[in-house]
């Protein structure tokens, strides 16, 4: 079947996009003594594209990728190759004059809140921090625009100069979040801003994060492994696996009709998504489908490791742990297209799934 061409995301996502990525590549050097003996392919080539106002979740399993890709986003990371365009400008190489003012409209939010506090600091110079970093000057002050931001994601301003070893980690975390939001940017990158917390302290995380998106219009790019705050947060969603996006979507094609076997195997481990009549979960070889096969009902058990990056399969990455692999998905790897009927979403299988998820 033949399908008209589509873009990073789909067939409209660059129309109106805030953040377009193509051929994303970021390669480390591995070194045996003096000499370079190899790399690892930790992103390898990663497509898509972030309208405004959305929220864009990033999954895969630990290794795939997902941190380098949002650390390259906000160059952190230099790109190995490929393109990042932001507002319709290239910032793949942008120096450091021309990050400067970047950094008003692109920030991060740090996984572990008590790493990326620095203790030596109160509070209220860690979240004033980029205002005088690019010379900004608030009405009313820095000290009264810091307080104004803590008193946003839930703290008492009063709280100013109180060190980050005096907080919880969720409180921590919520001074990430006004660190992040002191410049106003116009997106986030959320490297799993939640998966260091307590799962109580979870959901108030991430309720924050979606009431500020909803009054200040922020895109993210949403890191995480939880699948279960992945649909609770995003309106898209892209998975990853090795170094790859092998599915990315509408947040209902992906978990109602996932069309990869990886995401199909990682959607079966969550009981509301693999069960929603509550029935009690069974593993596919109790099912009838075999070790790694693909059973009537429950949890789909991926066997073997997760290749190396220094030398990915060819081909499909998965096609060694995958039950449907033949000999096509060892000799040609499998493009990221539209399969027709699923609202643009897009899948990288020569032998997709086509039964929604039951």
């Amino acid at each position: 079947m033949t399908h008209p061409p589509t873009g990073p995301s789909g067939p409209s996502a660059s129309a109106a996009a805030l953040l377009e990525v193509t051929g994303l590549t970021k390669h480390f050097p591995v070194r045996g003594g003096w000499r370079r003996s190899g790399v690892v392919r930790a992103v390898d080539g990663v497509d898509f594209a972030v309208r405004r106002g959305e929220t864009l979740g990033l999954v895969g399993e630990s290794g795939c990728g997902k941190t380098t890709t949002g650390r390259m986003l906000v160059r952190l990371l230099e790109p190995t190759g490929g393109r990042i365009v932001f507002e319709g400008r290239d910032i793949t190489h942008a120096k450091r004059r021309g990050l400067r003012p970047l950094r008003q409209d692109l920030q991060i939010i740090f996984q572990d809140p008590y790493a990326s506090l620095n203790p030596r600091h109160t509070v209220g110079k860690i979240v004033a921090m980029p205002l005088v970093v690019n010379g900004i000057k608030p009405p009313g002050g820095v000290k009264r625009r810091v307080q104004e931001l803590l008193e946003i994601v839930g703290l008492n301003p009063e709280h100013y100069n109180r060190y980050p070893h005096e907080f919880s980690g969720g409180q921590r975390q919520r001074i990430g979040v006004a660190r992040a939001l002191a410049l106003r940017p116009k997106l986030i990158v959320a490297d799993e801003p939640v998966s260091a917390l307590d799962v109580s302290i979870q959901a108030q995380i991430i309720n924050l994060l979606r009431g500020l998106q909803r009054e200040l219009g922020l895109a993210f790019v949403f890191i995480a492994h939880d699948l279960a705050v992945v649909r609770h947060f995003c309106q898209r969603v892209a998975v990853m696996y090795l170094g790859k996006i092998v599915e990315i979507g509408d947040r209902d094609d992906i978990y109602q009709r996932p069309a990869h076997p990886y995401t199909r195997a990682l959607l079966s481990a969550i009981p509301d998504v693999a069960q929603p009549n509550g029935r009690a979960l069974r593993d596919t070889e109790e099912a009838g489908g075999g070790a790694a096969g693909n059973g009537p009902a429950g949890r789909i058990r991926l066997t073997g490791d997760v290749p190396t990056p220094l030398n990915p399969p060819s081909g499909c990455r998965f096609r060694t742990r995958c039950w449907k692999a033949q000999e096509k998905c060892a000799v040609q790897e499998p493009p990221l297209a539209d399969i027709g009927g699923r609202g643009g979403a897009l899948v990288a299988c020569h032998f997709p799934e086509t039964e929604p998820l039951r």
